[in-house]
């Protein structure tokens, strides 16, 4: 089965031609609350997403679901939940949580109005996972790992995937059979670790959902719709057409790729060293 792929935008174009092309999810970023901090120097996505760009989109998608990452949770999140469910969200995502409670008052306060995800992303997050998992009911959990490298003090978040830590997550998840991603994926041919041995690596996994980077698509360098359509026309199509060679290769393929992996990270890991 394919992956399911989301795509973080809140311009209502942008998500329209991702939706033609094939992207599953049409994703909002409301999540604000201590991300500055965390994520100080780094180059990554600091969205600016309000409630109204639900709003804006979602009556226009006519297949992609609408995802909502939310803040972490905080005194306004009842406020905030009920809020993005009446804006006409599909799943609505918890981010950096850290304990059973947040989990359940999450769960609890969206009783079941649409779907929910867990991004796990915190070494808590990890640590209490049993329970969580013993004890919640979400529909799904995708594995954040940029946040989580940073909560391991590691140099590189594919470090995650080479050392083992994703592995032993998702075999837990796996166990009580509800589906799970990690990460995210840049165009082919691209990314530190190339995005060809990413997906194999979800397919070895069992992982069935990936976030588009913004690599895959960054509409903050490209403004002509026309461009941002070919991109996704051009790369949806070689990404899908990968996936069905990788969905056909024997176990062996797959592993021997898991190998290569902790080489590459390996390798990039002591170039990152060097230059501290």
């Amino acid at each position: 089965m394919a992956l399911k792929l989301m795509y973080i935008t809140n311009k209502k174009e942008v998500a329209l031609i991702a939706e033609r092309y094939g992207v599953d999810r049409i994703w909002i970023d409301l999540e604000t609350l201590g991300k500055e901090e965390r994520q100080k120097g780094m180059n990554t996505v600091k969205s600016k997403h309000t409630v109204g760009d639900i709003k804006k989109i979602k009556p226009l998608l006519t297949k992609a679901e609408m995802l909502v990452r939310i803040n972490p949770w905080h005194n306004g999140s009842e406020k905030e939940i009920d809020e993005v469910i009446s804006a006409g969200a599909d799943i609505i995502m918890l981010p950096m949580w850290k304990t059973p409670a947040e989990v359940e008052n999450f769960l609890k306060t969206v009783n079941r109005r649409c779907k929910t995800t867990l991004l796990l992303e915190t070494r808590e997050a990890v640590e209490c996972l049993d329970k969580v998992l013993k004890h919640s009911n979400m529909d799904e959990i995708h594995i954040g790992l940029n946040d989580l490298h940073l909560s391991y003090g590691l140099d590189f978040m594919f470090e995650l995937l080479s050392n083992g830590i994703v592995e032993k997550i998702v075999k837990k998840i796996k166990k009580i059979g509800i589906p799970y991603g990690f990460g995210g994926i840049a165009r082919l041919g691209c990314g530190d670790l190339p995005a060809e041995r990413i997906i194999m690596e979800h397919y070895r996994l069992g992982s069935s959902r990936a976030i588009l980077s913004r690599s895959f698509c960054n509409t903050d360098l490209i403004s002509d719709l026309s461009e941002v359509e070919n991109v996704f026309r051009n790369n949806m199509r070689s990404l899908r057409e990968y996936e069905d060679a990788v969905s056909k290769m024997p176990d062996s393929e797959l592993v021997s790729n898991q190998a290569e992996i902790e080489e590459i990270v390996e390798k990039i890991v002591k170039i990152k060293r060097c230059k501290r």
